[in-house]
């Protein structure tokens, strides 16, 4: 079953979604041979790469997953025979998340995949609004994607997730840049 670890349409050590969902299925397998059931959601740029094919590649798949502990040993199993970084799939993610509405993407014998929101994924985009990353384009696509005209919509879905005194200045500059004020 190893890798073929050279998908050479992968820039550095991007995944595109096709090769994301590669391992999320040999995840699945893996937890399959030890008769583990498991859960995920997924955020991000794996988000924007597979549900919404708004980019062509991510650098890792955030995501937070039940049972951690299996699921953390196989995400091993699957970097060692793709030569992937170890934490291609982490749950760094977990610490900014707020309840959600989400749907399922994948519904697999042993893996259920779960995606947040596009609403969710704009808010917690907006929330980071790191400059340096793919976040702006990412805002952009997801903000067209939902057919929000304005900044106050913006911000208004934004305190449907965030309390308003957690939206930072930089945020609402940031948004209301993207909108032209």
């Amino acid at each position: 079953m190893g890798g073929h670890s050279v998908d050479k349409d992968q820039e550095n050590d991007f995944m595109n979604s096709r090769e994301i969902k590669k391992y999320l299925q040999r995840l699945n397998d893996l937890l399959s041979a030890d008769g583990v059931k498991g859960e995920m959601c997924l955020y991000g740029g794996a988000v924007m790469c597979l549900a919404y094919n708004a980019r062509p590649n991510t650098k890792d798949v955030d995501a937070v997953f039940e049972p951690s502990q299996k699921i953390r040993g196989a995400a091993k199993k699957v970097a060692e025979e793709n030569r992937l970084p170890k934490d291609w799939l982490n749950d760094a993610v977990k610490g900014f998340l707020v309840k959600h509405p989400r749907t399922v993407l994948f519904n697999w014998s042993n893996l259920k995949v779960h995606v947040a929101d596009p609403e969710y994924i704009l808010a917690m985009k907006s929330m980071a609004a790191r400059v340096d990353t793919r976040d702006k384009h990412d805002i952009k696509f997801l903000i067209r994607k939902l057919g929000i005209k304005s900044a106050q919509e913006v911000f208004d879905m934004l305190e449907k997730y965030y309390p308003k005194k957690q939206i930072k200045p930089a945020t609402q500059f940031f948004i209301e840049e993207l909108f032209g004020k």
